[in-house]
């Protein structure tokens, strides 16, 4: 959140600042490069806090259960199959 706050806060104070609107100079295209990543800073923050990551490894933790089960279940069945062979 503090990291968040300030990268919005960098923005807000700096972008008034930024000269943006004198065509293609070297000053304009710095301050859409630096806004642009201020942004990413920022959406990489809220991504975190949403908790997007977290839902992913609920999925993938659930999908890595199945498999393990499904592994045992085809374990403990070739077991029974050799069971019966002797």
């Amino acid at each position: 959140m503090m990291y968040m706050g300030l990268a919005l806060g960098m923005l807000f104070f700096a972008v008034p600042r930024l000269d943006l609107r004198s065509g293609l100079t070297l000053p304009t295209v710095f301050g859409v490069v630096w806004v642009l990543f201020a942004l990413m800073i920022v959406a990489a923050h809220l991504y975190e806090l949403i908790g997007v990551d977290e839902q992913k490894k609920q999925e993938l933790s659930r999908v890595k259960k199945m498999k393990s089960w499904q592994l045992e279940q085809l374990v403990l069945g070739r077991r029974k199959l050799m069971q019966f062979k002797k």
